[in-house]
């Protein structure tokens, strides 16, 4: 299913299609989240709580200090992380997940789940359609 689909789905309660406003912001939340550094800074952070800078990129595995910066801004201008600049020298800057980042976290767990319980089903129809 399509991203730009999912808020069209009308509520099966009601029969009412979303609020253009609130289909816009899943669009945007899905797209971002979609990404896949997001994903994996938003899991990292969710771990292990207030990291430096460094730090996330260390454990983010494969991440470019450039693209690091870049989703840890459009996380924290979607109010899903804070940054705390140290007045110490050298300066040291750390994240942290916000309310709202953690709720998205906790949202995206059921992904991960999913994920662990067919891993095995998923490689072996990957297999199976490589030999084709």
């Amino acid at each position: 299913m399509k991203p730009d689909i999912v808020a069209r789905i009308a509520d099966p309660a009601t029969g009412q299609v979303a609020d253009p406003r609130v289909e816009a912001l899943v669009n945007e939340v899905i797209g971002r989240v979609a990404d896949k550094w997001t994903m994996l800074v938003l899991e990292v952070l969710a771990e292990h709580g207030e990291l430096r800078f460094t730090r996330v990129g260390e454990l983010v595995d494969g991440i470019s200090q450039k693209m690091l910066t870049q989703t840890l801004r459009y996380m924290e201008r979607d109010g899903l992380a804070i940054r705390t600049v140290h007045p110490v020298i050298p300066p040291r800057v750390e994240y942290r997940l916000t309310d709202l980042g953690l709720t998205l976290a906790e949202a995206f767990c059921p992904v991960w789940h999913w994920a662990e319980r067919n891993l095995e089903q998923i490689e072996a129809a990957r297999e199976a359609y490589d030999k084709r």
